[in-house]
């Protein structure tokens, strides 16, 4: 086994040592879903100290790239397992006009770490491609994004869109004007002040929690 404690390395965003320690485990056999698991685990982490305020954005980026680079180590062995593993999928998108993504990009990395398959379609997305988009992958969540309070005209007519289509998903809202109001004003189900509500969301919305 490792003497490298993978979850510590990746609270404390220690990159070198979460790859050493991935690869480390790799070797001596340890299945992929448990290297896998103390990662999600190490994000955890992450995430109580952001709640906490002692981490900041820069650090959730941060912890979003050790952790898309930890797991990009281990795709092969765990993309064997296919989709059967996944609780749910979740489809994200920047509404059209919008052309932010960090914060899109972020909660991505962290839903796909706690065991969801994601489906990000971009940014600047029209209203179209997010009801084809949904008809194709089937999601049982659809998060929008947007950074810009002029995309909000955007988002509320988004959000009637995917009601009217007749899918059954839970529609979330998030990004860095976004706020509760702005949720109800838009019928949106949800809103999410950063990428561990929108696990939180997205887990009873699939009956996970």
């Amino acid at each position: 086994m490792s003497k490298i404690d993978l979850v510590k390395a990746v609270t404390e965003l220690e990159e070198d040592l979460v790859l050493e320690g991935v690869k480390e485990q790799s070797a001596a056999g340890v299945a992929p879903v448990e290297i896998l698991a103390q990662l999600q685990q190490g994000m955890e982490g992450v995430g109580k100290l952001y709640e906490a305020g002692d981490y900041y954005l820069s650090e959730l980026i941060m912890s979003a790239e050790v952790f898309s680079n930890a797991a990009k180590l281990l795709d092969g062995a765990l993309n064997a397992d296919g989709d059967n593993n996944k609780i749910g999928t979740v489809l994200l998108g920047t509404v059209k006009d919008d052309i932010h993504d960090i914060g899109k990009n972020i909660v991505s990395t962290i839903l796909s770490c706690n065991g969801f398959k994601v489906v990000d379609v971009g940014v600047d997305v029209p209203i179209e491609t997010f009801i084809e988009e949904i008809k194709k992958s089937n999601p049982q969540v659809v998060g929008l994004f947007c950074l810009l309070t002029t995309a909000f005209d955007v988002m509320k007519e988004t959000v009637a869109a995917i009601k009217a289509s007749g899918a059954t998903v839970t529609v979330l809202v998030g990004g860095g004007p976004v706020d509760e109001s702005v949720a109800k004003w838009s019928n949106a189900d949800g809103y999410c002040k950063n990428a561990y509500d929108a696990v939180e969301m997205s887990k009873k919305a699939v009956g996970a929690n």
